[in-house]
């Protein structure tokens, strides 16, 4: 079997990248209906969409258009070539800067800044992560949230995967749920913590407050390691990997063990140590945002060749909220 996909933009007006994708048929193959073989050699695709395909007449058998259900002979060449129409739920390309730190056919890794949305919601009709993506490569149109295949709070800062087409964004989803893309983190926690451990406790929705998460018996397991990389005045520096990714895990994990977030406005704590100094009260006080960031990610290359590792450095506000503290 041979599979040649080739991705790439039009100039003729669409609204999607165009695809040409052409495939050829083995002995095993004979016999078999082409819509069920093509939905397992491209599981990127649905066997209704591939079934549309093949009944426009953009998919083609040996030059001719054919049913869904024509039978297969050796070394048919099967043809595909039509335009991924933008998907429904994307919002409009705008101009906003990127940090890209690794930029593959495959995939993208960006630095997101703090105070960024990652992705339209209530309250942030644009203006997000999304936008600028679509804008930056308007090939993301047809992937669901421009290819996000992982998500950062809108405060913190640092690494974030994108897939680039598809094929790429089915690999990478089924490899975050094998637990094979690995994140670390950077936290800035309150309290002298004395040494690293693990908090493996469930998290679920807050009963009251819907916008946080609590430890609860029956919410979905979270599992987070950390370990002690710097202590500092009243706080201490964590390295925190995750090994799971539950909404907010990190930030209400190290509530539950009583070291919140410094600056976290929805799980820190009330009032600040008496043991800051003028200077670092001030500057805490101006640091309106949760002090955590995504350091570094390590990932499988969807090609199943390589493997993929960028790290994002701290941001200013951050690097200064430390060395403040440190002084």
């Amino acid at each position: 079997m041979s599979v040649n996909d080739t991705p790439r933009s039009r100039d003729d007006g669409s609204s999607g990248p165009a695809l040409v994708r052409e495939w050829t048929a083995t002995f095993e193959q004979s016999g078999r209906r082409l819509d069920q073989v093509l939905s397992e050699v491209w599981p990127d695709f649905s066997r209704s969409r591939i079934t549309a395909w093949i009944r426009s007449k953009v998919l083609l058998v040996d030059g001719r258009s054919v049913k869904p259900s024509h039978a297969l002979s050796p070394d048919e060449q099967v043809r595909l070539e039509c335009t991924l129409d933008a998907h429904p739920d994307n919002p409009l390309p705008q101009a906003i800067a990127l940090d890209i730190l690794i930029d593959d056919p495959h995939v993208l890794v960006v630095n997101k800044p703090a105070g960024l949305v990652v992705h339209p919601g209530s309250g942030n009709p644009d203006g997000t992560l999304v936008n600028a993506l679509l804008h930056f490569d308007p090939d993301l149109s047809p992937l669901p949230r421009a290819g996000l295949v992982h998500r950062l709070d809108k405060d913190t800062s640092g690494c974030l995967v994108v897939a680039r087409t598809l094929q790429a964004h089915r690999f990478l989803v089924e490899a975050m749920k094998k637990r094979s893309i690995k994140r670390h983190y950077q936290a800035l926690v309150w309290g002298q913590v004395i040494a690293g451990g693990t908090v493996d406790q469930p998290l679920g929705r807050h009963p009251v407050d819907r916008r946080r998460q609590v430890i609860r018996s029956d919410g979905r397991d979270a599992v987070t390691h950390y370990r002690v990389a710097r202590r500092l005045a009243a706080a201490t520096l964590l390295d925190v990997e995750l090994e799971t990714g539950r909404t907010h895990q990190i930030r209400a994990h190290m509530r539950s063990i009583d070291h919140p977030i410094v600056g976290d406005q929805a799980y820190g704590r009330r009032g600040l140590p008496g043991d800051l100094s003028d200077g670092q009260r001030k500057m805490v006080q101006g640091f309106r945002r949760q002090a955590l960031h995504a350091r570094r990610i390590r990932f499988p290359h969807p090609d199943g060749q390589q493997t993929l590792e960028a790290e994002a450095e701290l941001p200013a506000d951050f690097s200064e909220l430390l060395a403040t503290l440190a002084q």
